[in-house]
């Protein structure tokens, strides 16, 4: 049993709160966090980016998704709490769970300030037919978290229009027209990509995504920056106040809020505005709710920004090459650990031309580390590799001209034919998808069937999406557009010209090794005639396959084609880049 467990059920006891909810989220429903929001990880010592704890008085529970079982199944172990697996048969939702739970007269706690309006709602839903009393303003992970790191504030930066792609002043005129057409006086911006985005803005508050920790209210003539003051440099104030935006204290925008005056209309993504900041809003205000047109503005890459996309490839396609490259030439890897791995791509990224930093935690993983989706290996977990087997390496980078996130499943020794043929499963899978033509209209929904078809024959498969939107020095992991075969988040959304999408089917066997191959992939038109508009994608990824591991025999002509084709073009896109000999056998991986 977790020592911070009982601190927190004494802390409820004396609130009188029979259930506490605890979230992965910020203010901001971010995917990552600052080290001040990470309460979840220190009560349950879990420390997957997704979670949600539901402590009770005698019982503890912790739901995340596919990418995560197996280590919050480690993690978990003896701390009294239970895993549910999000997803699986037979698994309450967390509102199904407290309405199973929860009796007339008991109360619900949590802090609004970190918990959507999306999932308040569901969970106010299914507790509607009976009397419940919610508290939603006490944090008590700030009361037992003695040593909780301070907010995060560093130094904000401008983002330049040769890189952006189009000027700030640019998008505030484009997101004031739709507020126009919506007739919303307010916008509330508080995904902080979106901010960033919208300001041509970067900045170092949260680890791996390039953003500033603030809010943003935009009306038709005037415009408020809720940040800390620590993060707005002077060059950064300059640009802001040129633009006629007013810079506030962070915390400022709750009052702010309140004040709003009655008659008014306000635009929000309530899957992103937390329930305190809902609740702000007067009653007199008409709130319209849905995604922010910040959105797909920013999902659908401009011109320059695709160019740019482009360039930050080849960097790092140069470096990863050369990492698979020095990999292969190591004659006993056991030598080598799976940080040894990280460190040393970390050091040819470096190299490259505006690198600026991973785009998330790199994962490393070896033999049955393989299996578990999202390890990431450190201090205490890293091993060393083996001479046979797979070496799955999940990787990205920041660069000026974009953000990129490439996954290898790279070959370090003798494999089984098992191996071989569950790795070109993967990798029919991954060219399927990435040759697809499709009309526009279709959704990550309508293509994911290409990526898992030879999976599916054999009855196997993979627990997590197929794709995720990327974006262009944000974050990793961007909104709406989504590959998967059940609608679910941005995998609804249709597929526009110039949005990045990853491309990553994969296998995992619990205890024995797991495979992953992941290109990014831009929408593009293909041809425009009298049955429609036609598009396709043009995978970005410059990285090439692992021909030791391929079964020449199971792929289709077409998908010799596609493979053959694709490793000529790293080839040729990458060979006057590397070290001679790098090169030289970059260019055996074309043919076997």
């Amino acid at each position: 049993m977790r020592t911070e467990l009982d601190l927190l059920r004494r802390e409820m006891a004396e609130e009188g709160i029979d259930a506490y909810l605890i979230v992965s989220d910020d203010d901001h429903a971010s995917e990552y966090v600052g080290e001040y929001y990470k309460c979840r990880a220190f009560v349950s010592g879990f420390d997957g980016s997704a979670g949600t704890l539901v402590v009770l008085r005698e019982e503890a529970g912790l739901w995340t998704d596919g990418r995560y079982f197996i280590q919050a199944e480690q993690q978990l172990a003896g701390s009294g709490i239970t895993l549910y697996r999000s997803g699986e048969n037979g698994v309450p939702a967390i509102e199904e769970f407290l309405a199973s739970k929860l009796s007339e007269g008991m109360t619900l706690g949590f802090d609004g300030t970190t918990v959507s309006m999306a999932l308040w709602r569901r969970i106010v839903r299914k507790l509607s037919d009976r009397q419940i009393s919610f508290r939603t303003t006490v944090d008590l992970c700030d009361r037992i978290w003695q040593s909780r790191p301070a907010l995060p504030a560093h130094p904000a930066w401008v983002l330049e229009e040769r890189y952006a792609g189009e000027s700030s002043r640019q998008k505030l005129k484009r997101v004031r027209e739709s507020l126009r057409q919506e007739r919303a006086d307010y916008l509330l911006v508080t995904a902080l990509d979106e901010i960033a985005w919208l300001l041509n803005i970067r900045g170092d508050d949260i680890a791996y995504s390039p953003v500033v920790l603030s809010f943003f209210l935009l009306g038709q003539e005037e415009a408020f920056w809720y940040v800390q003051p620590e993060a707005v440099t002077p060059q950064v104030k300059e640009t802001v106040i040129g633009l006629g935006i007013e810079c506030r204290p962070y915390r400022e925008i709750y009052k702010r809020l309140a004040g709003l005056p009655a008659g008014t209309s306000i635009r929000l993504d309530d899957s992103a505005t937390n329930v305190t900041l809902y609740q702000a809003i007067p009653r007199g205000v008409e709130k319209k709710k849905g995604s922010t047109p910040i959105q797909l503005m920013k999902a659908v890459k401009n011109e320059v920004e695709q160019e740019n996309m482009r360039k930050a490839h080849y960097q790092d396609g140069i470096a990863l090459t050369r990492l698979i490259y020095w990999l292969k030439q190591q004659p006993d890897k056991k030598m080598l650990t799976e940080l040894d791995v990280c460190r040393k791509l970390e050091e040819y990224r470096r190299e490259g031309e505006h690198y600026l930093g991973q785009s998330f935690a790199p994962i490393a993983a070896c033999g049955a580390h393989g299996a578990i989706v999202h390890y990431e290996p450190d201090e205490k977990s890293s091993i060393p590799l083996d001479n046979e087997g797979f070496l799955l390496l999940d990787t990205g980078g920041h660069y000026l001209e974009g953000t990129t996130d490439v996954t290898r499943t790279i070959t370090l020794g003798p494999l089984t034919q098992e191996q071989r043929h569950h790795y070109t499963a993967v990798l029919k899978g991954n060219l399927n998808l990435g040759a697809a033509v499709f009309k526009y209209g279709c959704t990550g929904v309508n293509l994911d069937y290409l990526a898992r078809a030879a999976l599916w024959d054999e009855g196997l498969d993979y627990n997590h999406g197929t794709g995720h939107g990327v974006g262009y020095l944000l974050n990793v992991h961007e909104e709406p557009n989504a590959i998967r075969f059940r609608e679910r988040g941005g995998s609804g959304s249709v597929l526009e010209e110039g949005m990045i999408t990853s491309n990553e089917p994969g296998l995992y066997l619990e205890g024995r090794y797991g495979i992953r191959l992941e290109n990014l992939i831009l929408c593009r038109k293909r041809q425009e005639n009298e049955y429609g508009t036609f598009l396709e994608f043009e995978t970005l990824t410059l990285v090439p396959f692992d021909m030791e591991a391929v079964l020449w025999d199971e792929l289709s002509p077409r998908e010799q084609s596609l493979l053959t084709a694709y490793q000529q073009r790293v080839y040729d896109a990458l060979k006057d880049g590397l070290p001679q000999e790098a090169a030289e056998w970059l260019r055996g991986q074309i043919l076997q």
